[in-house]
């Protein structure tokens, strides 16, 4: 029994070693999603690009991302997990170094999907890992750690981007990744050995299928980021790939239940813990991507912070998330994963819920409370979600169903930005109208405004200008305490769902595939 034991130590030494790099190529593949979302104006300028057209840094690597996450399956299978999180970690290094090196937009672009599309391969990889690489009993803390990653990236992305721009140059968003994605590639490629490659499957590739799915999630990603930019259909190439998207849906979705040997096998949906686990996690996503794009543009137009004071708020969400994480390994062990799903749902609708009372005048310091109670709670439930969806799963079926349910976060982030900027212009007309209906220059409190106004700025232009500012100011707090109140009451809706939720289920052979490796 000693020298059985002395023998898997180091076994469980490398898959720990292994887990790790993987884990660091998720982070990194997740935090370029919104590394370049405050550096969007320098970028603008280093490519000599319209304010329309910088928009497609961005645009192309999340089309590139989606496509790659349900396939990701696939070819892990094909591959091995092995030889493709290697692929993948090498490929999205260079792409990475080539567009730090991009000469104009068009480059760009190019390399931005590259980038996307091999540094989405990581992100479903990993996760499924987990359940080959180590028992149950064994699972926590990596899951905890994978929950970890996979909600502060997104969270401080936006402040690492701001950060690197400021003090060196845009190239550095792209640089940082280089010297860590060598490493990481090598590590995997060292240490991974989970499964063998299976190159029979290229024989029946659905190609059809893979089109289909590629026109499907591509169109709709498009439609979903330029239609809030662009008055939705009145643009063009909105309304067009809105409706090949919707061609592209009819195909992809009759194609995958009749092909013999579907590129992504939606069946795995009958499930009911992995069906509303990918629905939790598109709810989830929508809250997680929400707020970290509402927090820092309220920030930015209204209190007229930069990207360091952004940051030094941002980070209390991330702090919250290292803190929490040893909590939620214990708590696993106490409580059932749903108890832990409703606790983090809970805290995070109370954090959205306080920022929805925000005013003009929040301090750093006022934002902090809320930002603990939203770290929090996108840690546990990216924990438990993840546990829900996939726990119960045959370990045959695992890597098809992480990237599907992958693949449905992001698509939740997707629509809870576009709904959001939606909803941001609609609110801000009626909050306009609303105030308008107020303003009558026989009120008493308009007459002290302008007042107030003359005596600071000398004139009467000058008085109807700084309140022309107060106003606007004013119709800017009240649309993001509309949009904060709206994902707490998305989060208190998902709550309905918990009571469906099945205890789990041994997996069939699973800690025995487990041990096995």
């Amino acid at each position: 029994m000693n020298a059985a034991v002395a023998a898997a130590d180091p076994r469980a030494r490398l898959a720990w070693f292994g887990y790790l790099a993987m884990m660091f190529g998720n982070f990194m593949a997740i935090l370029d999603i919104q590394i370049v979302a405050s550096s969007i104006n320098q970028l603008q300028a280093g490519l000599s690009a319209s304010a329309d057209e910088i928009q497609w840094v961005q645009t192309s690597y999340l089309i590139a991302e989606v496509i790659a996450i349900p396939l990701s399956g696939y070819l892990s299978r094909l591959l091995s997990t092995r030889v493709y999180f290697t692929i993948s970690a090498i490929g999205f290094t260079l792409a990475s170094a080539a567009c730090s090196l991009a000469w104009n937009l068009e480059s760009m672009i190019v390399f931005r999907v590259l980038q996307g599309f091999l540094g989405g391969g990581m992100i479903p990889t990993t996760s499924a890992s987990i359940f080959i690489m180590f028992p149950a009993e064994k699972r926590v803390l990596p899951q905890v750690l994978f929950g970890l990653t996979a909600t502060l990236a997104p969270s401080i992305g936006p402040t690492i981007g701001g950060w690197l721009t400021a003090s060196l140059s845009w190239h550095w968003l792209f640089l940082i990744n280089v010297l860590p994605g060598l490493a990481v590639g090598y590590a995997v490629w060292r240490l991974v050995r989970i499964d063998q490659p299976q190159p029979e499957l290229l024989k029946t590739i659905d190609l059809r299928g893979l089109a289909y799915m590629a026109v499907f999630l591509g169109c709709f990603e498009y439609t979903l980021d330029e239609g809030p930019r662009n008055d939705w259909f009145a643009q063009d190439s909105v309304a067009v790939c809105a409706v090949i998207a919707a061609l592209g849906a009819v195909l992809f979705f009759h194609r995958m239940f009749t092909a013999r040997h579907p590129i992504v096998n939606l069946r795995t949906f009958a499930d009911r813990n992995f069906a509303l686990g990918t629905v939790l996690a598109m709810a989830v996503g929508m809250g997680l991507y929400t707020l970290v794009y509402l927090t820092p543009l309220f920030l930015g137009q209204v209190r007229g912070y930069n990207s360091l004071q952004i940051g030094h708020v941002m980070i209390a969400q991330g702090v919250a998330m290292f803190v929490t994480a040893p909590i939620a390994g214990r708590l696993s062990r106490i409580i059932s994963h749903k108890t832990m799903l409703g606790l983090g749902l809970v805290n995070v609708m109370i954090g959205a819920w306080l920022n929805s009372k925000l005013t003009a005048d929040w301090s750093v310091a006022e934002f902090i409370v809320p930002q603990i109670f939203r770290g929090s709670g996108f840690l546990l439930c990216m924990f438990s979600m993840t546990n829900i969806a996939l726990g119960t799963l045959p370990l045959s079926e695992v890597k098809n169903a992480s990237g599907l349910f992958n693949v449905m976060r992001n698509v939740g982030g997707a629509l809870g930005l576009a709904l959001v900027n939606t909803l941001i212009n609609e609110r801000s007309w009626l909050h306009w109208q609303m105030l308008d209906e107020s303003l009558r220059a026989s009120h008493r409190p308009v007459q002290d405004m302008l007042a107030t106004g003359r005596a600071i700025t000398g004139s009467e232009t000058g008085a109807l200008g700084l309140l022309s500012q107060q106003l606007q100011q004013q119709v800017a707090v009240m649309t993001y305490g509309d949009m904060f109140a709206l994902v707490a009451m998305l989060m208190g809706t998902v709550l309905l769902l918990l009571p469906m939720i099945r205890p789990p289920r041994p997996q069939p052979g699973g800690d025995a595939a487990a041990a096995a490796h």
